[in-house]
């Protein structure tokens, strides 16, 4: 019975931290994207929103990454390894 509490324990907590990564991004598209104006269509917005996720990618810089890129810092590790 304790093992099986455990189990979930552990499944609830990774789910959780994977649920706060993702929070995470979507507070920074809101208020770096969403927030900052006002589109004239749906078609408009999926444009920007693409835009918005090549940026993050390949030029936004994180200090978690050592001033990288998540693109950047991913190609650095492979490098490494």
């Amino acid at each position: 019975m304790k093992l099986m509490v455990l189990k979930a324990y552990v499944v609830l907590w990774e789910h959780l931290v994977d649920n706060a990564v993702m929070e995470n991004f979507f507070g920074l598209l809101k208020s770096e994207l969403l927030y900052l104006r006002e589109f004239e269509s749906f078609e408009e917005f999926r444009e920007e929103l693409e835009k918005y996720i090549y940026y993050y990618n390949h030029h936004r810089i994180k200090g978690k990454l050592k001033g990288l890129s998540p693109v950047q810092y991913r190609t650095q590790s492979l490098l490494i390894a």
